[in-house]
């Protein structure tokens, strides 16, 4: 049975990503957003923006934030109202707003808290601020009823991702498990054809896609694309 979750996207601003790292011959600006989840038990902040950096990264990177604050808000919520923080990972443009919500659970995988603490991972005011109250996790676990945290690792060694059974079929916050829709939708189609015993060569895909399959998502939504990835309809009309 559905349990009655509602998911606000969260427009916190964006940031430009050199050519250097698009793997194209130009710069893309990416969005950077968070997501308001609002459950039975309270409300679930899922990445909380930008944070502000060094002069040579808010440099490379040129950033244009939204106060978090300002975009709560908007969505008639206040910083008090927020009861849980996941965050993807610990990066800057994901963990900025966390010190403005000390004293909330912020719910970590364990490596990536000890590699964020290690040092030269992230900006590190933004990790052990004032009233910091970690969570850490080894692993997957579910939070509340119909709310799972799973572990999706590549772009960190610590990333995960939020799943949340809604009422019309799971929805997955994927954070920046996949930089972009089109990126999973490749990865899912590689998936399927290694499921299909189609012969090699293949693309390799990440193994927690097969988690993720067992919860038979109706919507993917990403940390630094607006698209949503929804499943192929298995019979549809052509035009």
């Amino acid at each position: 049975m559905g349990t009655n979750v509602m998911v606000r996207r969260l427009d916190l601003g964006y940031f430009i990503r050199p050519a250097s790292e698009t793997g194209g011959p130009h710069p893309r600006v990416e969005p950077a957003l968070a997501y308001l989840v609002r459950h039975e038990k309270g409300l679930i902040l899922f990445d909380t923006g930008i944070g502000k950096a060094d002069p040579g990264t808010e440099a490379h990177y040129r950033p244009r934030r939204r106060a978090l604050q300002d975009v709560l808000s908007s969505s008639g919520v206040s910083l008090e109202d927020i009861s849980l923080v996941v965050n993807c990972h610990l990066h800057f443009d994901h963990c900025g707003g966390n010190p403005l919500l000390g004293g909330k659970p912020v719910l970590v995988q364990d490596v990536e808290l000890a590699t964020a603490r290690r040092g030269n991972y992230t900006v590190d005011e933004l990790i052990d601020f004032p009233g910091a109250t970690y969570e850490e996790l080894a692993g997957e676990a579910q939070v509340w009823p119909g709310v799972w945290i799973v572990p999706t690792p590549g772009h960190t060694q610590g990333h995960q991702s939020l799943v949340l059974r809604q009422g019309d079929g799971t929805v997955v916050l994927a954070g920046q498990a996949h930089d972009s829709a089109s990126r999973f939708a490749s990865d899912q189609l590689a998936r399927q054809a290694a499921l299909h015993d189609v012969e090699q060569p293949l693309p390799p895909y990440r193994h927690w896609l097969d988690r993720l399959a067992d919860f038979d998502p109706r919507r993917v939504l990403f940390a630094h694309d607006c698209s949503v990835w929804e499943p192929p309809q298995t019979t549809c009309r052509l035009y």
